[in-house]
């Protein structure tokens, strides 16, 4: 799921060299949309993994939808959740910044996910579901 075209492009290109492209459902659009029509088709609790990497000040939407469609014990992973060490700098209040603290903090103390934090890359946030 992208909503870019060339994106697109490149990943169903290593789709078919990997030999799953009979596997992948690939749906072009603004990722919200998307997932609300999957949940809409009837396609709740059947998914097993998820990767957030979209606009940081829609994470906790995008969140929630997958929180919908992944099943119970499947894994949520939030990427740039560090946001390149901003979101520990009580100095940056970017939009994004503080959109990801807000995540970070919700996060915490969702009781619907265990949760584990990575410190490699820019951060990971895993998210098993319960």
């Amino acid at each position: 799921m992208d909503k870019d075209d060339r994106s697109m492009t490149v990943a169903r290109k290593y789709w078919k060299e990997a030999g799953v492209e009979h596997k992948v459902k690939e749906m072009l659009g603004p990722g919200q949309d998307s997932l609300k029509q999957l949940i809409a088709e009837g396609e709740s609790n059947t998914y097993d993994f998820a990767f957030i990497d979209a606009d940081k000040r829609a994470y906790w939407a995008y969140f929630e939808l997958l929180l919908e469609l992944v099943r119970p014990g499947g894994l949520i992973i939030a990427d740039n959740v560090l946001f390149y060490g901003k979101v520990a700098d009580p100095e940056v209040n970017d939009k994004a910044t503080i959109a990801l603290r807000e995540f970070n903090d919700r996060l915490l103390v969702d009781e619907r996910i265990s949760l584990s934090t990575l410190p490699v890359g820019d951060g990971i946030a895993l998210c098993r579901k319960r």
